[in-house]
């Protein structure tokens, strides 16, 4: 199977993946493992990468695209197929991939969609905070400190605030949306509820998936 894993950041994408190529024996081609993989091995689009990077400069797409593409020329993508997690970002990229897709004679079987509400998802991301001295991590509602805790004890980070959070999730949103229309359009979309415990997303999408093994 060829799969694409698509939702906002803290919907649980993730964790689903993992459990995904857990039961299916897909390989899973994440971003950054990509980026890492063809840094190390020095492959033309690694090398060219990386020299972004040293400068500090954000990677083009024409150099992301490529990476992609070298990522799914290899053989184990033949054998067992595929689930990518974090690409394509931008519309422009899932015309890019359509296109490398043609070209190497693969067909794109599903979208995994995993959809929450925005505003739970802000109550999920905002809520982490800090203990100061120890710098352990909790949850305001998913993982508190001990009872009755001093809230003088603990800090956020700027991105973990309400606001940064809104603000990315916005950003996510404009983005993501006509990724998921232009998949919608070719009928490969499966919307899966997200704001349920993590075992029962994850049974809603392998009956998904063993429709389409």
């Amino acid at each position: 199977m060829n799969l694409l894993i698509m939702g906002l950041p803290g919907a649980g994408k993730g964790t689903q993946a993992a459990k995904i190529v857990g039961k299916f024996d897909v390989v899973h081609i994440s971003t950054g493992d990509m980026f890492r993989a063809a840094m190390a091995n020095q492959t033309e689009m690694g090398l060219l990468a990386k020299s972004y990077i040293d400068k500090g400069d954000l990677v083009p797409d024409e150099v992301t695209n490529g990476i992609v593409k070298e990522r799914l020329a290899q053989d184990d993508i033949k054998g067992k197929g595929f689930l990518l997690d974090g690409y394509p970002r931008t519309i422009e990229q899932a015309y890019a991939l359509d296109d490398t897709l043609k070209n190497l004679g693969i067909q794109l079987e599903g979208v995994i969609n995993i959809d929450i509400d925005p505003t739970k998802l802000v109550e999920r991301l905002s809520g982490r905070i800090i203990h100061r001295e120890t710098g352990e991590t909790f949850h305001k509602v998913f993982n508190p400190p001990a009872e009755g805790y001093d809230e003088k004890d603990y800090y956020q980070r700027e991105d973990d605030k309400p606001e940064s959070v809104k603000r990315r999730l916005e950003v996510n949103i404009a983005q993501g949306q006509p990724i998921i229309d232009h998949y919608r359009a070719a009928n490969l979309v499966h919307d899966i509820e997200g704001d349920q415990d993590i075992e029962v997303v994850f049974a809603d999408i392998e009956k998904v998936l063993s429709k389409l093994q």
